[in-house]
Parts: C-alpha cells; structure tokens; sequence
C-alpha cells in the first residue's frame, strides 16, 4: 500500500512521545502515513517552520495555535489545534541560591504548595525575580501569570520573563542569567542534576488538567487534507493510549532515550513517565501521580473551553478583547474534527465540546458516546471555576 508522506516538528521534550510512539511503534503506517520527525532548535523555529509550509503537522505549545492564528507575535497564521498531546508535565523551579534565600524565610518545598510557594519568593526577595519560560505564548507562560498574581505581594515590577529555548534553560540557571524557571521535562531534572536546581512545583498544582501541547496544523491545509488529518489523529491517539499503560513505560524511555530523539540518557527521561520527580540533589524522589498525563480523562480531546480559558488569559496578559480571542479559540480547538477522525473507531467521546474548567476535585462520571467516561480532578489551586456557557 501507497503511504502518505507527512512530515512532523517537534521539540525534544518528554511530552512529544505520541508523535516518536506513533512512529517508531509503527501507529503512523498502519494507518498509511510515513511520518518523518523534524527536530526543532526552539518554538520560534518551530513557528516559522508551520507558518511557512514546511511542515505538515507539528507539536506544539497548546497557546501556539491560538496566538498564531491572532497574529501575535512572530509570523502569523491560521492553525488548528486537532488533538492535545500531553496535558501537564512541566516544572517550576528555582536556583540554589534562591533556595537557600526562600528557605531562611521558614519555607521548605513540598513540591506541592502554590500558595506557600508563592508567598516565599515574594519574602525572598526584593529584587526583580528573573524567570525562564520557553516561549512568549506558552501554557509555562500562563500558569506562572494565574499563580503569581493572586499573592498579595505581586506586582509586575517584580518579574522578568526572560525566553530561553527548554534546552539552555540548565545552562541560564548555572550562569546566573535566571532565578527560577517553569519548563517541560526533562529539562526540569536536566537543571537539577547540571545546575544544582531545586523545583517546587509541577504545573498541575496550579492547574490540575492543564493542556499542555497540541497536534497542529495549517488551517488551510487541514481543509484540503482532511482524511490525512484523520489519519494522524488515529495513529496519535493509539500512541497515547500505549503510552498509558505503566508496563509500557520502560520501553516508552528506551525509545525517547535515543539520539535521533531526544538524546539523553534514560535517568533524565524516566521521572516524568513514572512520575518519580527528584526535586533536589541527593534527596529521594517524590511521587506525583498523573505527572504528565498522555490519554486518560478524555486528555487527548480539544476542549473548546480549555481553548477559551488560553484565549481569556491571552487577552488579560496583553490587554486584548476577550471575545474577539475567544472566538478565535473557538474556531482553533477543532474537537469536531477529532470526533470524525475517532467515531468510526468506537471510541468514548463527550457528548459536549465544552466543559466547566476547575469543577472537578475527583474522578467524575460524564455522558459520553459509550457511557464509560470519567473525567477530573482538574481544579486551579485558588478554587475558580472558568465557565463559558451563557448566563
């Protein structure tokens, strides 16, 4: 059989696992695609790549899409987001020195505090905090905005983001250039084990199901190549359902491990598959269930109100008409074409595309097409509840 050639940017980060799944496990061919894996330097290069046409589909950033197709920043274009990949699975850390300062004011991590967290850095110090995200229009960039400015201390004048691809982000923090950072793994454990790092918090302590990338696409291309898109949607999500599964993970950080991927050893990449996160040199590791979570709760599903809360805090962070971005967010989580690309399989879908975000504190049973679905927790760690149906 005659496969279709696509081609698919990447970053080498742990959460780009479906896209090296589907291929080296052979998902992509047995649904007719000979998927070629394009590393990328950075997202800006990554971006441009989309933008230009060089690349068919691409791993992203979940903001990307929604920012692109805004025109903010960069080269604009419209990109539909058509799966999520990952949700969570990044890290907030901070340097050594900023460790010591945070604990003489009486805090000790429990990589789980946002508030106490929060309250420490503030205490610590009076200087500019200079912190590291990967990239302007990123999930990093949005939970560090949502947490940060709800403690009394905040003020803007108090932080600089400072973009460093997720790579260098060791390097920033051993050289000084940063103080603290919120990056994907597994550069977070990359900074403790090079930098003498310290994270305190992962990224769904702010956010419990927080999306953190996305399969996307050029909109028009989408439109023309509709059954590929179907195709690679298929192929994605059989990797993230293997992907769940514990027995898998061995073989899922073996794979990861190797040079043509992400080219690390494997003690760098197991912590986020097993969820066994070392937050300081020489301590043991912490369990954190769902870490990075690949395919339960629904978590491969575009949500158009996970669309509209990025679009929403877009819009508040660079002063912008929220309905106009939430329309745009609407048209960019393409959950219509992600139910055509899966109903012929038999898979459980939501009956709605929309959801309350942060109203679940436990797993809760949802209607679905099979009546099997549980969704949560996915609560924000201030207790709001982000609602888009109308009043």
């Amino acid at each position: 059989m005659t496969k279709t050639h696509v081609e698919c940017g990447y970053l080498p980060l742990v959460d780009s696992a479906p896209l090296i799944i589907a291929k080296e496990l052979r998902f992509a061919a047995e649904e007719g695609l000979e998927l070629s894996l394009v590393r990328q330097p950075s997202w800006s290069a990554l971006r441009d790549m989309l933008a230009l046409g060089h690349l068919d589909f691409a791993h992203m950033l979940s903001p990307m899409p929604i920012a692109m197709s805004l025109g903010l920043g960069g080269m604009p274009a419209q990109i539909d987001a058509l799966m999520v990949l990952a949700v969570n699975g990044t890290v907030i850390g901070v340097s050594a020195q900023l460790d010591r300062d945070m604990q003489s004011t009486g805090w000790n991590t429990t990589f789980g505090n946002p508030k106490a967290t929060a309250a420490a850095l503030f205490a610590a110090r009076s200087a500019p905090l200079r912190i590291g995200v990967p990239f302007p229009f990123s999930m990093h960039r949005l939970l560090l905005d949502y947490w940060l400015t709800r403690d009394p201390s905040f003020n803007a004048a108090r932080v600089e983001i400072i973009t460093i691809p997720p790579p260098q982000m060791a390097a920033a923090v051993q050289d000084g250039r940063l103080d603290m950072f919120c990056v994907g793994e597994p550069w977070g454990s990359v900074a403790v084990q090079q930098s003498g790092a310290v994270l305190v918090l992962p990224s769904q302590a702010i956010w419990q199901f927080a999306p953190e990338k996305v399969l996307g696409a050029r909109h028009a291309w989408v439109q023309d190549n509709p059954d590929t898109c179907h195709a690679m949607i298929r192929a994605v999500y059989k990797a993230a359902t293997w992907l769940e599964q514990p027995e898998n993970t061995p073989l899922a950080t073996e794979i990861l491990a190797r040079s043509q991927h992400l080219d690390l050893p494997d003690h760098a990449i197991d912590p986020a598959l097993s969820g066994q996160i070392t937050t300081r040199c020489g301590d043991a590791p912490k369990h954190c269930h769902r870490f990075v979570t690949f395919h339960a709760g629904a978590a491969n599903f575009p949500w158009r109100s996970q669309g509209r809360w990025i679009a929403d805090s877009l819009a508040t962070l660079h002063d912008f008409d929220q309905n106009a971005f939430g329309t745009v967010a609407h048209n960019c989580f393409r959950s219509d074409l992600y139910r055509a690309a899966l109903s012929p399989l038999g898979v459980d879908l939501p009956e709605v595309s929309e959801k309350t975000e942060g109203a679940m504190d436990q797993p809760t049973p949802v209607a679905s097409t099979r009546g099997q679905m549980i969704l949560g927790p996915d609560r924000f760690f201030d207790g709001a509840r982000f609602d888009i149906s109308p009043s």
